[in-house]
């Protein structure tokens, strides 16, 4: 419903999704040193999840934050020295390849002057660049005012009145249209991953749990104690052994609920989880363990304590006997679902569906684990069609580890393109991607055996007909290292599309396609260029110190598919809003701010930020805007940061879909 209400407000007005981002505050203070000595301290307060940078900050780097006070022609006081600052953080940062301080939640800034004639106050200025984990906004100048009457004055970048300025002349001047000119279009955004498909994915991880030894052994064992004849019939077995089937799916989808109240608390924050660089790698790790013990190396077992409670808990009779009995299988047998459960949460910890996704995948686990059991007591008979246990259960186990063991480098390689740590590049992601499944085959051949396995007398043909199976999966993974003579690099291989890392981030051949776009740095020279050739824009709001765009074009851009959406289809604007080059003198115009205030726009990276603000009530960067040229119609939901392929990829055929449609 909250989803739907949305969209609802998207469809009133393009400023629905977007919003004036304000992080800092600034505070100033004048403390008395000497005689004619003064401090003139400036305080940061930081919103929680951003930072400010430093005063020293690399050439190339982000925009560092700069004092000035008075003026040139200044007689009143004098500056002693540099502006100090707090010791902050500093971190090698992996985009801008530097060493970089910031601070975070607060930062006092603090200089020493001389009054040398009678004065009240010091006006001065501070520039300053704000990010967080995914957006920057482009650099800020705020007024300082440091009253030597008052011992704090507050100064905020919204203080100042507005003036009687005419935006629409002004808007026309610089970009040609006016806001109420653009309309947004019906809303075509990024459709979720069905439900059904993740529901589907969940199923089939329930029928792979139902085939390991923890589980399929329990299936006649079980059916048997509802289907014997006793006091109450057999009737009444089989609708116990209906309802164990319904706790089991009950029990899978209780463990979804925690992720719904964390939902409720923040709709990003599943999305924050799934990207965040620390839990892949722990999610690496804990894949790794979870491969091993399916290789039987060790088992994995919940306290036993709480099989014993819920053992006791069967004793109850009746329904909550069946209900404990249901929750006392999903204990024992989690040393074979607890690996499958964790790669249906790790694939379903995203902002695309939220709670609801692993909910579904929840459900399908539950369903395809407890059916079988409610099937089967309705129809006894069916068991003989089953096959025996034996050695096939631990094989098919086996089978699970190494398909854990690829999974666990895909997690690792998440991390690593995040923090572009050169460790997992497409070339050992491919060679380890190789040797497990080659190891997987010579499994299949009976050429590497594992604690448990049974001795194998003579191949069956399921192995012969797997081991070759996987054999060519080998054999198609070392296609990955043909060059692509077009593109000078490895060849993309389709079915690791969202699995490998792109082929650009290599070693031998790494690709830099970004560069090679056609790409227009001026609106007014853009929006005719896409009238000429009819094609619908993405405008690019970026910066030169912005990390996150940085990312997006580095990562995610020169991807084959993001590529050709962006070389083929769209003109692509960018406009940078920290772009220090100066505007012609005809340019140079005050102008209203969005959230109060007046502005004087002085280089192109005050213009263009400008156009952000008065047209899509919006400050922080990267952010994307997909427009049809013919009637300044944006196409559909703009995004901002967007690391994960197939989402922006969706959102760029959505704009074209709806561009096709108009034109």
């Amino acid at each position: 419903m909250k989803k739907l209400f949305l969209i609802f407000l998207l469809s009133l007005s393009i400023n629905a999704f977007s919003q004036i981002l304000d992080p800092v505050k600034w505070t100033t203070s004048v403390e008395k040193v000497s005689g004619t000595k003064y401090k003139l301290i400036t305080k940061a307060t930081i919103e929680s999840g951003w930072h400010l940078y430093s005063q020293n900050v690399p050439e190339d780097g982000p925009i560092p934050t700069t004092f000035s006070y008075g003026n040139k022609e200044n007689t009143t006081f004098k500056v002693i020295g540099n502006t100090s600052e707090d010791l902050g953080h500093t971190v090698d940062d992996p985009v801008f390849n530097m060493k970089i301080k910031f601070f975070e939640e607060s930062a006092t800034f603090v200089q020493t002057i001389e009054v040398i004639d009678s004065i009240n106050e010091v006006s001065g200025t501070v520039e300053f660049m704000v990010c967080d984990d995914t957006r920057c906004l482009p650099p800020t100048e705020v007024d300082l005012v440091f009253n030597f009457n008052n011992s704090i004055k507050t100064q905020n970048s919204n203080t100042l009145q507005n003036g009687s300025i005419d935006n629409d002349n002004i808007n026309k001047l610089l970009y040609g249209m006016v806001p109420e000119d653009v309309k947004l279009t019906e809303v075509t955004s990024v459709e979720k991953k069905s439900l059904w498909t993740i529901f589907g994915l969940g199923f089939l991880g329930g029928l792979l749990a139902l085939l390991t030894p923890c589980v399929f052994p329990m299936i006649p064992l079980t059916v048997s104690f509802f289907t014997k004849k006793g006091d109450q019939g057999k009737g009444s077995g089989i609708s116990k052994a209906i309802l164990y089937g319904f706790f089991i799916l009950m029990v899978y989808l209780i463990l979804s609920v925690p992720f719904h109240l964390l939902d409720s608390v923040n709709p990003d924050i599943l999305n924050e989880i799934s990207t965040n660089i620390w839990l892949n790698i722990i999610f690496f790790a804990v894949f790794v363990f979870f491969a091993f013990s399916f290789f039987g190396y060790y088992e994995l077992t919940l306290p036993s304590s709480w099989t014993t409670k819920t053992t006791q808990g069967e004793n109850a009779g009746g329904i909550i006997g069946v209900f404990f009995m249901a929750l006392t299988l999903a204990i024992v047998s989690f040393s074979c679902t607890g690996p499958i459960l964790g790669s249906l949460l790790a694939g379903s910890l995203t902002a695309d569906g939220g709670a609801w996704q692993l909910t579904a995948g929840m459900a399908g686990f539950g369903v395809s684990l407890g059916l079988p059991f409610a099937l089967f007591a309705m129809f006894p008979n069916m068991m003989n069609a089953l096959p025996k246990s034996g050695g096939w259960l631990n094989t098919t186990k086996v089978i699970l580890g190494f398909l854990e063991l690829a999974l666990a480098f895909k997690f690792l390689s998440n991390a690593d393109l995040v923090k572009r740590w050169g460790i997992l590049k497409v070339e050992p992601f491919l060679v380890i991607w190789i040797i497990i499944f080659a190891g997987l085959a010579l499994y299949l051949f009976g050429k590497i055996k594992f604690p448990h396995d049974s001795p194998i007398k003579k191949l069956s043909f399921s192995r012969i007909a797997g081991g070759i199976l996987v054999a060519s999966f080998a054999i198609y993974l070392v296609s990955g290292f043909r060059v692509n003579k077009e593109t000078n690099t490895f060849t993309s291989l389709t079915l690791l599309s969202g699995l490998a890392p792109p082929v650009g981030y290599s070693w031998f051949l790494p690709s830099n396609t970004t560069n090679n776009l056609k790409t227009f740095k001026d609106l007014k020279e853009g929006i005719a260029y896409a009238k000429q050739v009819n094609k619908p824009i993405m405008i690019d709001f970026t910066g030169y110190a912005c990390v996150n765009c940085r990312k997006m074009e580095e990562h995610i851009w020169p991807l084959e598919k993001i590529d050709s959406y962006l070389r083929n289809d769209y003109v692509l604007i960018s406009l940078y809003v920290d772009d220090k080059k100066d505007l012609p003198d005809d340019q140079k115009v005050e102008v209203n701010r969005v959230n109060g205030g007046t502005r004087l726009l002085k280089n192109y990276g005050h213009k263009w930020a400008n156009f952000q603000t008065q047209f899509f009530k919006s400050n922080s960067q990267p952010y994307y805007v997909l427009f049809n040229p013919n009637n300044n119609e944006v196409l559909n939901e703009p995004v901002g940061y967007t690391p994960d392929e197939e989402e922006y990829a969706e959102f760029l055929q959505k704009g074209l879909n709806a561009f096709n449609k108009q034109n």
